[in-house]
């Protein structure tokens, strides 16, 4: 586990983050207090992974596609 804020992470960072909290948490060798604390990082870190996830579907979402179906380029998510 790193110290780096879970702000501060990449969707990549996060998930292998995440991957480790889960294996230490199964693996069920952590004490109770590290366990709160490896949970508590746990869900710090999967609501930042849905946001990132939640940002890149919006963003596919609005590909705009020409009458050739090639795509030319993106639409703001407030331009509706």
């Amino acid at each position: 586990m790193t110290d780096k804020p879970v702000t501060e992470m990449s969707f990549e960072e996060a998930i292998a983050e995440l991957e480790r909290v889960v294996s230490q948490l199964d693996s069920g060798s952590v004490e109770l207090d590290a366990s709160i604390k490896l949970y508590e990082r746990g869900t710090e870190l999967k609501k930042h992974c849905e946001a990132k996830l939640k940002d890149a579907e919006e963003k596919v979402a609005k590909l705009t596609v020409s009458a050739e179906g090639e795509p030319t380029g993106t639409t703001p998510l407030d331009a509706g």
